[in-house]
């Protein structure tokens, strides 16, 4: 985008919520079949001919910078199965506009790909791991690549001197591995984020006894650490960050029992562009549809504001509300509507 482009205007919601991080989705395809997150037999999938090309999604992308937009994270499904994604990094770095861009992957293809993402301009990299043990990580994601996952961590803090990894935590599963966790963090230049198990998408084994919650998590650090202390947040990330007594970082990203949904800045973009404001939004706005029929970036920009203007989503603080919470989606629906799945919105 030129350089004389001018300042992005600042668009708030009904909440007073501003813009700031868009999540892109640039598969629906995923290498692993985590049982938290796609623990079915079959799925529908996005069809290829919807795909958003690169050049459509660095359109849409600048729709959203010119609204205030700086952030931009690549996810999927598993980003690192579309070809080609430095390309699209590429164009994205051309916008000024945008500070950070980074990815989310399970790591597994990361090894052979880290350091060209790099060149072409990522910025950070997380990288999903919810256990240390191959045994575990077979049985969770129904697949043997846990070496090809710990091999891309590895890769990571090489190429770019530090990241993330984030574990969704679960009771009776892995909650016994939180310390191990955080020492395998300290090795690789990692801080660990401990998420908690999220009723969301296609989550349909989920139930609320398997959630293990940020108040536990802590309590089982404390007790082998000693006091954990909150750091100050001076941003509207969804971790929490704490340090331990050797000034080790951890995060908590505690969405199922401590929603942070006043400050939340971001919405989500499918690989087949549809716009979603909330996690647990149920429906959203095609964007595919008017740019395939000649939209702008301009006339893009000024459809989201509208819509962003009228935005009131709180999907987890409702969620919490909810005395009766169980599976927030159900299979029938899903089978209807790929875009209900958290393999297609991206997480």
């Amino acid at each position: 985008m030129a350089t004389s482009d001018p300042l992005p205007t600042t668009v708030t919601d009904a909440l007073g919520r501003p813009m700031g991080s868009l999540r892109v989705s640039v598969t629906d395809r995923c290498n692993l079949r985590c049982r938290y997150c796609m623990p079915e037999e079959e799925y529908a999938w996005l069809s290829s001919t919807d795909i958003l090309s690169f050049d459509e999604l660095t359109t849409v992308a600048s729709a959203f910078t010119e609204l205030g937009v700086d952030k931009i994270r690549l996810t999927g499904g598993e980003p690192l199965l579309r070809p080609g994604l430095d390309e699209l990094i590429g164009k994205l770095a051309t916008d000024e506009r945008i500070t950070d861009i980074a990815l989310t992957t399970n790591g597994i293809l990361l090894s052979g790909k880290a350091s060209g993402l790099r060149e072409a301009g990522l910025g950070r990299v997380t990288v999903s791991l919810d256990t240390l043990d191959a045994a575990r990580f077979r049985e969770l994601s129904r697949r043997g690549t846990h070496d090809a996952a710990l091999a891309g961590i590895a890769t990571a803090a090489e190429v770019f001197g530090s990241l993330k990894i984030d574990t969704v935590v679960m009771r009776g599963f892995n909650d016994d591995e939180l310390v191990d966790l955080i020492e395998y963090g300290k090795t690789v230049s990692a801080e660990v984020r401990f998420i908690e198990y999220m009723d969301v998408g296609g989550a349909t084994g989920w139930t609320e006894q398997q959630v293990y919650s940020r108040a536990r998590i802590i309590e089982d650090l404390t007790a082998h650490y000693g006091h954990v202390t909150p750091l100050a947040k001076h941003d509207t990330a969804p971790a929490d960050q704490f340090a331990l007594p050797d000034g080790t970082v951890f995060g908590i990203i505690s969405s199922t029992t401590q929603p942070f949904c006043g400050a939340c800045d971001r919405s989500r973009l499918t690989a087949d562009g549809m716009w979603l404001r909330c996690l647990y939004a149920r429906t959203g706005t095609d964007l595919r549809g008017p740019l395939r029929r000649g939209a702008d970036r301009d006339e893009l920009a000024a459809l989201i504001a509208d819509i962003w203007r009228r935005r009131r989503d709180q999907g987890a603080v409702h969620r919490l509300d909810d005395d009766s919470r169980t599976v927030f989606v159900g299979l029938e629906n899903l089978k209807r509507d790929p875009h209900l799945e958290m393999h297609t919105r991206g997480g």
